[in-house]
């Protein structure tokens, strides 16, 4: 069985062995951390999974009063710790932005132990703010600088998609992003389109591109002639989410969107064979000459290709519409 909770409301999931506990959902239990348990928050109850998954932190157990006690205590501590933190920060003159902070209780190494997360745009010498905060908060100091993409990890907020943000809710890794799968989904390469929160590009560039890719790889690319089932043409654009080719027909010049088998000379090569299924989807012949068709006219037999007459027809009607006109 797994269960998942949060830390915080609309935060991260982390995932849980419930073991003998069967909590319900809005119920606050303990989570083993590197620091000792702490209290969470259960937002998937218990349930059975159909694939056995393994190394799973242990649930210690509904949290009791002196848990929740302890926990709303540790929350006021935070908040206190941050003004404290600016205040110095800005006493000092430090290009420092406070991100988040950790109040730690529970290791056997230390008594009370504060942990401040903070961006900078370069290194910063707060050796003088440490003492500072040290003699503020009465207790053990760490800072730790953090970077663009951590910032919005620990404030979270709304992304350009109007969800919540993904390094905030199940993304564990970041994984590189390059303009290149920009290009390859044809987005527009402007900053303000493909930059996330955090200012970087959108981690979610990451999601479709091996899509675009494999689709890139097998259709025919832009300006190639194609052969469809409404005509020959040109393709003039792709839809990889639908799986299909936008295509010019030479005939009538009216674009039409085919799928990619369609226009794949592999599977028009098949669907023309003699093996061919019978539920196959036949593809029209390619037009060819007929047999040619003897006339008898006072010099003798003469030899006329149907072919030719037929032309000469369509280039009569043509002619006829554009006088209309």
């Amino acid at each position: 069985m797994v269960m998942a909770v949060s830390f915080e409301r609309y935060g991260r999931l982390y995932y849980l062995d419930p073991g003998s506990h069967r909590p319900r959902v809005g119920d606050k239990v303990l989570v083993p951390t590197d620091d000792g348990p702490e209290v969470a928050e259960c937002v998937w109850a218990p349930q059975y999974v159909t694939e056995e998954i393994g190394g799973l932190p242990l649930c210690e157990g509904i949290a009791t009063t002196a848990d929740l006690d302890r926990d709303e205590q540790n929350r006021e501590r935070r908040a206190d710790a941050r003004l404290i933190a600016k205040r110095l920060i800005r006493e000092h003159g430090l290009p420092m932005k406070v991100v988040g902070i950790d109040f730690v209780d529970r290791r056997a190494d230390v008594d009370q132990l504060v942990i401040i997360y903070f961006s900078a745009p370069h290194r910063v010498d707060f050796r003088e703010l440490v003492r500072d905060l040290a003699r503020g908060l009465r207790a053990r100091i760490e800072l730790r600088q953090v970077g663009a993409r951590d910032e919005a990890r620990l404030q979270g907020g709304i992304g350009p998609c109007g969800r919540d943000l993904c390094c905030a809710t199940f993304l564990k890794d970041f994984e590189p992003v390059s303009v290149r799968m920009a290009k390859d989904q044809d987005l527009p390469l402007n900053p303000l389109k493909i930059s996330g929160a955090c200012g970087r590009l959108m981690c979610c560039l990451k999601y479709e591109h091996p899509l675009y890719q494999e689709f890139n790889a097998k259709a025919p690319a832009t300006g190639t002639a194609v052969e469809t089932p409404a005509g020959d043409g040109v393709v003039v654009g792709h839809n990889v989410p639908s799986d299909t080719v936008v295509v010019r027909l030479a005939a009538s010049g009216r674009r039409c969107a085919c799928s990619r088998a369609d226009v794949c000379s592999p599977r028009q090569q098949y669907e023309a064979s003699p093996t061919t299924t019978p539920d196959a989807v036949a593809v029209e012949p390619p037009v060819v000459l007929d047999e040619p068709v003897v006339e008898q006219t006072p010099e003798g037999p003469r030899r006329k290709p149907r072919r030719r007459r037929r032309l000469s027809q369509a280039g009569d009607d043509q002619d006829t519409g554009d006088s209309s006109q």
